[in-house]
């Protein structure tokens, strides 16, 4: 199995970012990251697939992934009327703003913790994930001091799964890390316009043939269906948020409608109008 490398697009000047009910279902999106990610998911039951880790979560899950293990969204394949919210905490916040910190010190071995991925079990879990959601209603200063009374919760919790018996080792060297994190950092800053294959072999110094099987060999897709999903995830987004499927189409990047009412229909297994109506 591939892995891919997630670029997580943030504000610059913020130490975390979140996602409130982003909906990945029909995507499957085995991924990593350097942010350390505290997921939460409600009403559904599901795979969690974590490193080497694979169980399956019925009802909810609370989970704390670290940095650059990688991980499937934990919605994929969920067909239920579920809730999710996911946090990205930048490692530099959390290795600078919990190291020398006496106070912090629970906080900080929640952290060493999570090196193994960490499934949150008991009656606290269900209060946490509320918690989570109400973030979305609060300023970021607020968000802030909310996050860090989380995070003390979580460190508190007895009933834990330590998803590994060791720390686990992203076998992806910083080299190809790096490469892959150029590469997604340009599909996500340009997939609305067309993107040549030449752009991207140049940016990795490659030629256009070499590129291709790289890029097949590390992600096990073509790049032309990995950008027909990416996009297609955008898509989706732009049509739960009420755009016409005229205007999710051209937003995310495709060219032609009967070719995007075609792959979305292929990805998600539903024409994209009867998934507006869903949402």
């Amino acid at each position: 199995m591939k892995v891919q490398l997630e670029t997580i697009t943030s504000q610059a000047n913020r130490s975390f970012s979140m996602m409130f009910n982003p909906r990945l279902s029909d995507l499957f999106f085995w991924h990593f990251h350097p942010e350390y990610e505290l997921v939460y998911i409600k009403g559904a039951t599901g795979t969690r697939h974590v490193g080497e880790h694979i169980s399956t979560y019925k009802d909810s899950a609370l989970v704390l992934i670290g940095s650059n293990i990688p991980h499937l969204n934990f919605d994929y394949g969920v067909r239920s009327d579920y809730r999710k919210v996911v946090v990205h905490l930048k490692k530099e916040f959390i290795e600078l703003h919990f190291s020398n910190m006496p106070e912090l010190i629970g906080i900080k071995n929640l952290f060493e913790k999570s090196k193994r991925g960490i499934a949150f079990s008991g009656e606290t879990k269900e209060a946490i994930g509320e918690k989570l959601f109400d973030l979305e209603k609060l300023n970021p200063f607020q968000q802030y001091l909310q996050l860090m009374e989380i995070l003390q919760k979580l460190s508190e919790i007895e009933e834990i799964d330590l998803l590994h018996e060791k720390p686990y080792l992203n076998k992806f060297n910083d080299k190809e890390q790096e490469r892959l994190r150029k590469i997604y950092a340009f599909v996500d800053k340009n997939y609305h316009r067309k993107i040549e294959l030449e752009e991207l072999a140049k940016i990795c110094f490659m030629t256009k043939e070499a590129f291709c099987n790289y890029f097949k060999k590390m992600t096990t897709y073509t790049f032309i269906e990995f950008l027909n999903r990416y996009r297609i995830s955008h898509s989706k987004r732009y049509l739960m948020k009420g755009y016409s499927v005229s205007d999710a189409c051209y937003q995310s990047g495709f060219e032609s409608l009967s070719y995007f009412n075609r792959i979305f229909k292929r990805i998600t297994n539903e024409n994209p109008s009867k998934f507006r109506k869903r949402f």
